[in-house]
């Protein structure tokens, strides 16, 4: 596969690896006289063995395995058992979130997958066409989901500042930028299928008697189209240097904040 080669690439916060060649260190033959009077040749050469490079965790297994890694240290201890970040705002168990709120979070949402699934429909870099129909779309969902609420009797408001600088940030970066951007793909689509199906289920049960929302279903096993996006994910970062991988993972933190953001909807 052809590499992603990035216009514009931030410096790494990771510790870049340099690759040095093998260099052979000695000393010369030298020559000396022993006691005995004898001629004794001491031959001294010697190769300094390079070090293996340190891999980065989750590594060996992949590059989303890298992502997934790095993502998880982003996570609150309530989001997750490996999260190392403080909660700012209260716990999930304690939300009180209403339907106004929601429905901005929703419509806020759409934007930001909207936005997604145009940019690898029509991709400034091949690469992203390799993210077509992988079965993990909401963007249809979401619609059905908002027209249910009019049916309702709520009215559907505008998309609201989080998702627009969200939205207007993706199309940014998937045209310079692309290994931020996949970053951001990354993460949108599957923190929605772990952590966002909790949450979602939690706001059901306190302000929709339960309802499962459409944005909450995938057509298929949902764990065999992760894996197909994983693989991709994969393949698309085989290319990559060690420096453009780095990039990537750097990125992880602006797309939980854009994220949280959004979420944060939920609760106003």
């Amino acid at each position: 596969m052809a590499s992603i080669t990035p216009i514009s690439q931030s410096q790494p916060l990771f510790s870049k690896t340099q690759f040095r060649p093998k260099k052979l260190f000695g000393a010369p033959n030298s020559v000396r006289m022993n006691s005995k009077k004898k001629m004794v040749v001491l031959v001294s050469a010697t190769t300094a063995a390079e070090k293996p490079r340190k891999r980065f965790p989750g590594e060996a297994k992949g590059f989303v395995e890298e992502m997934r890694f790095v993502a998880m240290k982003l996570h609150t201890r309530d989001q997750a058992k490996d999260g190392e970040k403080e909660a700012e705002g209260p716990a999930l168990a304690k939300w009180e979130p209403s339907v106004d709120g929601y429905l901005r979070f929703l419509v806020d949402s759409k934007l930001v997958y909207d936005t997604l699934e145009q940019i690898v429909e029509k991709p400034p870099f091949p690469e992203y066409a390799e993210f077509r129909n992988t079965g993990l779309e909401r963007s249809e969902s979401l619609a059905k989901d908002l027209e249910w609420f009019k049916e309702q009797g709520h009215t559907i408001p505008e998309p609201s500042s989080p998702g627009v600088s969200y939205a207007n940030y993706l199309e940014e970066l998937a045209e310079k930028d692309p290994q931020a951007f996949i970053c951001h793909f990354y993460n949108i689509y599957f923190a929605h299928s772990a952590g966002g199906r909790m949450i979602g289920k939690k706001v059901a049960e306190k302000i929709l008697n339960k309802k499962e929302l459409e944005f909450y279903k995938w057509n298929g096993d949902l764990s065999q189209l992760l894996q197909n996006v994983r693989e991709k994910l994969n393949r698309v970062a085989e290319s990559w240097t060690r420096e453009e991988k780095n990039h990537c993972l750097e990125e992880t933190e602006k797309s939980f904040k854009f994220s949280g953001d959004i979420l944060r909807l939920i609760l106003s």
